[in-house]
């Protein structure tokens, strides 16, 4: 099936430590080829860029870097139409509670500025979310968002999702769309879920 045109279209993907190569290289090269602006996402910390680390290499390999020079708390998740969570390990590192050592509090749970932004966004049907794999995540401070909401995800996040009162859905496919909600199994079906997003997207703009 031809993927379907998203022009003028901006994504903004969630990442961290601990991303997963294949998932950014997938968005940085296809979203554009679809005529949409990606944007990617971390905490800076105060400087100008860091530079992050994936740690999913083959045997033999180094570990792959990205930079990336955009804060998360500097976004406005209204300047998006498809907002992103990174799979593996990234949300959790997200989920940092400003300044970076601080023992924080269960209500700062909801504050930190990756969880705040994606919460936003879920609060937004315009705006398309995807989560990947481990990347729900980044919700579950904010369980009320959750609740009653298909979702996909891996197997070591299900407790957490099932917790804040999400609907796991294991008899369907390996990507499921809940509306304005597009999530997965993993990254061995990232090609399905992107094409998800991007159909979503496509959809919601003819609407």
């Amino acid at each position: 099936m031809q993927d379907q045109r998203i022009d003028g279209m901006r994504v903004a993907v969630l990442t961290e430590t601990e991303f997963i190569p294949k998932e950014m290289n997938y968005y940085a090269e296809h979203f554009p080829r679809l005529g949409a602006k990606v944007d990617f996402a971390t905490y800076l910390w105060g400087q100008r860029s860091r530079v992050l680390v994936a740690d999913v290499t083959n045997a033999g390999e180094m570990p792959q870097t990205m930079t990336v020079d955009l804060d998360v708390g500097a976004l406005r998740c209204s300047d998006y139409d498809i907002v992103i969570q990174a799979a593996n390990y990234t949300a959790v590192r997200l989920r940092e509670i400003p300044p970076m050592g601080s023992h924080g509090s269960v209500e700062a749970t909801r504050e930190a500025p990756a969880v705040r932004f994606y919460a936003d966004a879920m609060r937004d049907k315009r705006i398309v979310k995807g989560a990947l794999c481990h990347g729900l995540w980044i919700l579950t401070p904010c369980p009320e968002l959750l609740h009653g909401r298909k979702v996909m995800c891996h197997t070591v996040v299900l407790a957490d999702i099932h917790n804040a009162g999400a609907v796991y859905m294991p008899n369907g496919p390996e990507v499921i769309v809940d509306d304005d909600l597009v999530t997965g199994r993993s990254s061995a079906n990232l090609a399905d879920y992107f094409q998800a997003l991007v159909a979503t997207a496509a959809k919601r703009r003819e609407s």
